[in-house]
């Protein structure tokens, strides 16, 4: 399993979201190499709090695998993620996460909380920093921009 190939995926979901004006995060599942699922933020369009990209693409995924457990997937995600998130992909049985940027604001693996550290009855794998540069960028990038944009109105 090559982990760069992956998170380049999710960052090419990242800028699908960002060119849809959502925040520029994006996640694939994967599954014996195999990319099963795709998302992207979706929150703005559609106006939930529910439309993370790691939720969107375990959503997708088990809906192509037809069970909710996915006990055999690697979700790549390209942000540390939230407590919600990182809460569906404990209960969805999801075996390993990788991830690329921290979140300071609201990380569940190191940044805020440890939340995958707590002995649940499913532990996850993770792996942070996979290509957090361009992580990190991708949404530096969009919030400068955002700024910009405000200012000048």
């Amino acid at each position: 399993m090559c982990d760069a190939r992956f998170m380049s995926e999710a960052l090419e979901e990242a800028k699908k979201a960002r060119d849809r004006g959502e925040v520029p995060i994006g996640a694939v599942v994967v599954i014996d190499d195999v990319i099963v699922a795709r998302g992207h933020n979706t929150r703005e369009h559609d106006q939930t709090v529910t439309a993370h990209a790691e939720l969107v693409a375990i959503d997708r995924a088990c809906r192509e695998r037809g069970m909710w457990r996915l006990e055999d997937a690697t979700v790549y995600v390209t942000l540390e993620p939230c407590p919600m998130c990182a809460g569906a992909i404990i209960q969805s049985r999801i075996k390993r996460l990788v991830y690329g940027a921290t979140d300071p604001k609201h990380g569940a693996h190191v940044s805020q909380v440890r939340l995958f550290d707590v002995p649940f009855n499913h532990h996850v794998k993770v792996k942070g920093g996979v290509m957090a540069k361009q992580s990190s960028e991708l949404l530096k990038t969009f919030f400068n921009a955002l700024r910009n944009t405000k200012n000048t109105v």
